[in-house]
């Protein structure tokens, strides 16, 4: 079994073939099958309710999440999960009474999946809530880890809402475990400075965001994993969509030269994403030209 981001089975044929009908729930919780549903109210018990095509499921606090039994888990995170889609096991079904089990189908998932996880791993995951100093994600029946900002991109941003949004599905790589927690690291997946910058060249007009204004320069991101040094100028503030002329390109020094054109006020503020690696696993990871005697590098 896959152990997926919740959110990632809801729309799927036969997660809609199971949750359709009584018939289908009996078969799932025989088979041991994690579904998905979208919880339509946490009642003032802290009781989860799901309304299914074919009756009332309810996930009781208890088996909300791994934690809120004993505590290490805070009901905040059952409270937030109204209108967001959980995964869950049927534990019993009397008539159009259906209970459900989320804890259970993180415990399996855990055991199976999180357990096994090693430094280099590129996983799944999505993202469920963003904070100054990093997005947290799911990277599995709801279970949660973090990326520090330092680690989304190598274009430094301000707040990952520069780079991200709730919900987004992402990749991200494994960076350490201790215990049970998983460390995440996504930076290495978006390209090194030879890859991203081998879609410009020097004499060309192209779009950017700008990231920082110091007192010699202005950083301009022209991709994720990709910024550029703009001459000084006063009209240009951080979070501003411009167009730069691209003056130099220089591997040994790991440069981009700009010249700032124009700024543009209602244009869209955020770079795509490009995933240079999207699955299996990584040891080594070097940012920097060969050539180049500053090293950004990753060791897994």
């Amino acid at each position: 079994m896959n152990y997926k981001p919740e959110g990632s089975l809801f729309r799927t044929a036969e997660n809609q073939r199971y949750i359709s009908s009584v018939e289908g729930l009996n078969e799932a919780m025989e088979k041991g099958i994690i579904l998905e549903a979208r919880v339509s109210v946490c009642d003032s018990s802290h009781n989860l309710i799901i309304d299914l095509p074919c009756g009332k499921g309810v996930i009781p606090r208890t088996e909300g999440a791994v934690g809120i039994e004993d505590g290490s888990t805070r009901d905040i995170a059952l409270i937030s999960r109204v209108n967001k889609i959980v995964c869950f096991k049927v534990t019993s079904i009397d008539g159009r009474n259906i209970n459900l089990s989320r804890k259970s189908a993180q415990e399996e998932c855990i055991v199976n999946y999180i357990n096994k996880l090693s430094a280099g791993e590129i996983i799944d995951a999505r993202i469920t809530h963003l904070e100054q100093f990093g997005c947290f994600v799911d990277i599995g029946c709801g279970i949660p880890s973090l990326i520090p900002i330092d680690a989304i991109s190598v274009s430094r941003i301000s707040h990952p809402s520069d780079r991200f949004r709730n919900g987004d599905f992402i990749h991200a790589i494994v960076k350490s475990r201790e215990g049970d927690r998983i460390f995440l690291t996504h930076k290495e997946l978006l390209g090194t400075w030879e890859e991203n910058s081998s879609h410009f060249e020097a004499g060309e007009t192209v779009s950017g965001i700008v990231r920082s204004v110091e007192d010699y320069g202005i950083f301009v991101e022209l991709t994720p994993n990709l910024a550029g040094l703009a001459e000084p100028r006063e009209d240009i503030k951080a979070g501003q969509s411009v167009s730069v002329y691209i003056k130099a390109i220089i591997p040994e020094k790991m440069k981009v030269k700009l010249i700032i054109v124009d700024t543009c006020e209602d244009c869209a503020t955020e770079k795509p994403m490009k995933y240079y690696i999207k699955d299996g696993k990584i040891s080594y990871w070097c940012y920097s030209t060969d050539s180049s005697p500053k090293k950004i590098i990753s060791e897994f």
